[in-house]
């Protein structure tokens, strides 16, 4: 059997308040996902369950070492899911806001790739 990349999907997210990298992180995956349809796990790789697709995902984040990897995971909902998360994407100014609770005027942009493989 060998392994084959079947898709690759990019995607961007965004955490306007609130400061939170696995909100940007997940979004960013929510993104590359969003408008996907994989009918060729079926028709083409002859898979009979999503859960047999591999899933790698990268995500490029201000303050990777906040990210909870589970919960950016859990925007997939199919496949043998691996994250690795680095330090990338934007931090940009933007504008503190009491009643949104920011801890400052922060906006953290993530960007992510999905790459979806198969074993053939």
């Amino acid at each position: 059997m060998a392994r084959k990349r079947l898709i690759i999907e990019m995607g961007m997210g965004v955490d306007q308040h609130g400061q939170e990298p696995t909100v940007a992180a997940a979004r960013a995956v929510r993104n590359a996902i969003a408008h996907n349809a994989l009918p060729g796990v079926w028709e083409v790789a002859g898979l009979s369950h999503p859960n047999d697709m591999i899933v790698v995902v990268q995500v490029g984040v201000p303050y990777p070492e906040q990210v909870r990897q589970e919960e950016v995971l859990a925007v997939l909902p199919f496949g043998q899911k691996t994250l690795t998360v680095e330090l990338g994407g934007m931090v940009v100014q933007g504008r503190a806001i009491a009643e949104l609770e920011d801890k400052n005027d922060e906006m953290l942009i993530a960007v992510a790739s999905v790459t979806v493989w198969v074993d053939i």
